[in-house]
């Protein structure tokens, strides 16, 4: 009955043992953790069958069961030292098999072959027996045997030092994978050294309750899964911070980039309330909101994207707050701190040099602006000045003349008709200035305003047809206007500044039939690849290639005396500026002008 009781007492484990080898066999993960487990799994299988066989031969066929004792150490030589091996490809993800490790397998090897010779010289076995206190040790056994616990103990450090300075799902894993190898540590230093009266089969039976620690380390935490140091060291090096919490907002686990960007020691962070923690460093944060937002990615698993100022550190973050799951279970919340400070101070400085740039193109515009207006006035005003003395010498002829017998009257209205002439000479030169005053009025208001209204294409429309329209009638020529848009599209800035464009590009077409009547001029506005499209066209003189290549760079005309060549040069300025757009030609002498204005929407 004992031998049935042991026997059961075995199956147990080895069921266990051999359902979770085919299990993770059959898994898809491949890990070095995994491999040197499913080689523990399998000794172990090994261990059981050969005790099993063990019992069943020496009782029903006499067998000699230290027969069997030579390949139960086989799974006991070497189960230690992958125990160990265990434990450091989870701290360090993955180890070499340098010598440097190779080694550890040469005291297993060299157990094997002093218990396979013991028969020669008893160096494992004095006198064997399956009941511990009838047995009698060699002196190489306590070699076996301190190695065997050195590595397993080792392996076990190795685990909790990690779990003290770790917490959250990694520090469980390993927690529990200790509690597993400590109980059949425990049992097996009990029975081997006679502590208590256990049988042989003690060791192995043990595993039953280690085993199942494995299982829930590795089917609910998924122990064979994760690599914790080398994740560790990875996040440890990038350039953003973040914090893990578990369920109760507890910081499990953060890297160094956290501590250093908020000055943060790790005995402050460790298994602190995140809440907390930032009540007591007074960090400038909406507890209640942050709360809410953590709530949030928990229920909707989906990512929280806010953008946070830390004042007290003066730097700018992206925080983004996901939940981790595995299979639907909860693990924790992640919070990401992206720096984009560096972003923000570029950002304010690109715009700080864009206002400069506006204002110095302005400036500048404002200077080639008065540059011409001096260049254009300098000859009508030398022109009346020349006049006004043409006019003050008839004066003084006309004084001189008076009372003189030999003057006729055709002498006095010849001095008259000379001074009407001078006079009419002036009348000229002032309107040719007003001209160019009222040409320049509307642009220069426009070069020192920041006005950005929006205005409707009707409302463009609207003023072009009312302003030109006088004009349009004296010159007898007629305005074919076609707008193939929607008239309530919006555009951003001055209607003003568009509008004296585009009259101007109207009245440079009128004046190109020079005086030609019963003529039409083109209006178009049209939508292409998200731009709007003006366009003003005539069929008069167009422009000789030396106008063409000036045109736009310096203020040139084609209208003679009677043009300044303000109009199209502060019209291109204007849309450039103002609208950051475009103003192009087309020209054929002969044949007329096609002027394009596009307007990026």
């Amino acid at each position: 009955m004992n031998i049935i009781q042991n026997i059961s007492l075995l199956l147990v484990p080895l069921v266990i043992v051999t359902i979770m080898f085919f299990i993770l066999l059959k898994s898809k993960k491949k890990n070095q953790i995994k491999n040197v487990f499913i080689t523990i799994l399998f000794l172990m299988i090994l261990w059981f069958i050969e005790l099993i066989l063990q019992l069943i031969c020496s009782s029903k066929f006499n067998i000699n069961p230290q027969f069997f004792e030579n390949f139960v150490y086989i799974s006991a030589c070497f189960v230690p030292v992958l125990i160990l091996f265990l434990a450091m490809s989870f701290v360090k993800t993955k180890i070499k098999l340098i010598p440097n490790y190779l080694i550890l397998f040469v005291v297993p090897i060299i157990s094997l072959l002093v218990l396979w010779t013991n028969n020669y010289h008893h160096l494992f076995y004095i006198k064997y027996s399956t009941n511990f206190r009838e047995t009698i040790f060699g002196p190489y056994f306590t070699i076996h045997s301190l190695y065997s616990y050195l590595c397993i103990g080792i392996g076990m450090v190795v685990l909790l030092v990690y779990s003290i300075k770790n917490s959250g799902i990694f520090s469980k894993q390993s927690i529990l994978f200790v509690i597993g190898t400590s109980i059949c540590l425990v049992i097996n230093i009990l029975s081997t050294f006679g502590i208590l009266n256990l049988s042989i089969y003690a060791t192995p039976i043990s595993f039953t309750l280690g085993i199942l620690f494995y299982a829930i380390a590795i089917f609910k935490f998924n122990f064979l899964s994760v690599t914790p140091i080398a994740l560790q060291k990875a996040v440890d090096r990038i350039s953003d911070s973040y914090i893990i919490l578990d369920e109760a907002n507890s910081i499990s686990d953060f890297n160094h980039t956290l501590m250093a960007t908020f000055s943060l020691s790790e005995n402050l962070l460790r298994k602190s309330n995140l809440f907390s923690l930032i009540k007591k460093i007074n960090l400038n944060v909406d507890i209640s909101k942050l709360e809410k937002l953590i709530q949030q990615a928990k229920k909707t698993k989906h990512t929280v994207r806010i953008e946070k100022h830390f004042e007290n550190i003066n730097k700018y973050f992206n925080v983004e707050i996901c939940s981790i799951y595995s299979d639907d279970m909860y693990l924790g919340t992640l919070i990401l701190l992206k720096d984009i400070t560096q972003h923000i101070e570029d950002m304010h400085t690109i715009q700080d040099n864009q206002d400069r740039l506006i204002e110095k193109e302005r400036l500048a515009s404002l200077g080639q602006l008065i540059g011409g207006i001096s260049h254009n006035l300098k000859t009508p005003i030398m022109s009346i000045s020349g006049a006004a003395e043409g006019i003050s010498d008839l004066i003084k002829e006309y004084d001189a003349s008076i009372g003189d017998p030999e003057v006729t009257n055709e002498d006095h209205h010849e001095i008259a008709n000379d001074m009407r002439k001078w006079v009419e000479k002036i009348k000229e030169y002032t309107e040719y200035m007003s001209d160019i005053i009222t040409a320049v009025k509307g642009q220069a208001v426009t070069l020192s305003s920041d006005k950005d209204v929006d205005f409707t294409i009707d409302e463009l429309v609207k003023r072009v047809d009312i302003l030109m329209k006088h004009e349009l009638k004296n010159a007898l020529i007629t305005l074919n206007t076609q707008i193939n848009i929607d008239r309530n599209t919006t555009l951003d800035g001055d209607v003003n500044s568009l509008v004296q464009v585009v009259n101007n590009l109207i009245s440079n077409a009128i004046q190109a039939y020079q005086g030609k009547t019963g003529e039409k001029i083109n209006f178009a506005i049209n939508m292409n690849n998200r731009n709007l499209i003006i366009t003003v066209q005539d069929f008069g003189s167009g422009m000789s290639k030396e106008v063409q290549e000036k045109l736009f760079k310096e203020m040139i005309t084609t209208k003679g005396k009677n043009g300044s060549g303000l109009g199209l040069f502060m019209s291109y300025s204007t849309i450039k500026s103002n609208f950051k757009g475009d103003l192009s030609f087309e020209t054929e002498e002969g044949k007329g002008t096609t002027f394009t204005i596009k307007i990026p929407m």
